[in-house]
């Protein structure tokens, strides 16, 4: 099995990079992408760890996409796989969304102090193991003041779209994430396109004109999307000679209906999708 979409605490997992690639190995992962949230603090570690366990490791990020309004559809987030040389651009990039996502922790612990719940922000660090704050963290601080009695309700009441402690996230424009994820060595790729809540009609025509600038391929594959809806995608990435990837978005804990090497209607990822992929491929033989 492979796995081509994984997340570790250096965004929003639970598990540590190292933590994760040894969970991978002892369920019989051959190749893994880590694909945090718009950092690539992680991927040293991992591929650090995966060179001990023998596992073929692909560095990656997964960008938040500001798009012709896509993201207040729904979600539009962008894969960068393979990238070996992370740009001084690529990088510049990062901590711009790292400051904009420092300022938006600020709003929402301004949104929680106004609601009457006294936060200080050195315990959310603190619960983020010395990476990056994100909603998670946030969930994880509610619940041990018992505001919440999960994770879930603390998003389902506070945190989640359209509730009060809901705060809009920063992301790039398409062709600057793109280009950059190209410039560091990467292709890439859109992920989990029924995320983005645009009708099959639309969908065909707004995918091509993504790979018109840029787009390398899709991931057709994601646990979140119907298996019908899967093999449609795959279809569409056929049609428009555009790759196709599978990821199980695993998470940990947090998700635990997502696991190591599955995707859409808890299919292995088999290796030969990594092997239609030559630009991952034949770097990592």
């Amino acid at each position: 099995m492979i796995d081509l979409h994984t997340h570790s605490d250096a965004s929003d997992g639970d598990l540590s990079p190292r933590e994760l690639v040894r969970t991978a190995a002892l369920q019989g992962i051959g190749a893994l992408a880590l694909t945090d949230h718009d950092t690539i603090k992680g991927l040293e570690c991992a591929r650090n760890e995966a060179a001990i366990r023998g596992i073929r490791f692909i560095p990656g990020i997964e960008i938040e996409i500001t798009e012709n309004g896509a993201r207040q559809q729904g979600e539009f987030h962008l894969l960068g796989l393979g990238m070996e040389r992370p740009s001084p651009g690529f990088l510049a990039a990062l901590e711009s969304l790292a400051r904009l996502r420092e300022e938006r922790n600020l709003e929402i612990l301004d949104r929680m102090r106004e609601s009457g719940i006294e936060a200080d922000y050195g315990e959310l660090r603190a619960l983020s193991g010395g990476y990056s704050v994100g909603r998670p963290h946030f969930a994880a601080f509610l619940v041990n003041r018992r505001v919440v009695g999960n994770r879930e309700q603390a998003f389902a009441r506070y945190l989640g779209r359209g509730k009060p402690f809901y705060v809009p996230k920063a992301g790039l424009e398409f062709d600057q994430a793109s280009a950059l994820i190209r410039e560091s060595g990467g292709i890439p790729v859109l992920a989990h396109p029924m995320s983005l809540y645009i009708a099959w009609g639309r969908l065909p025509d707004f995918i091509r004109d993504l790979k018109e600038r840029g787009l390398a391929g899709i991931e057709a594959w994601h646990p979140s999307a119907k298996v019908r809806s899967c093999a449609r995608l795959e279809a569409l990435a056929a049609s428009l000679d555009l790759r196709v990837t599978a990821g199980s978005d695993f998470h940990g804990s947090a998700r635990p209906d997502r696991k190591l090497g599955h995707t859409s209607g808890g299919r292995k990822i088999d290796d030969a999708v990594l092997e239609a992929i030559p630009e991952l491929c034949d770097r990592n033989q």
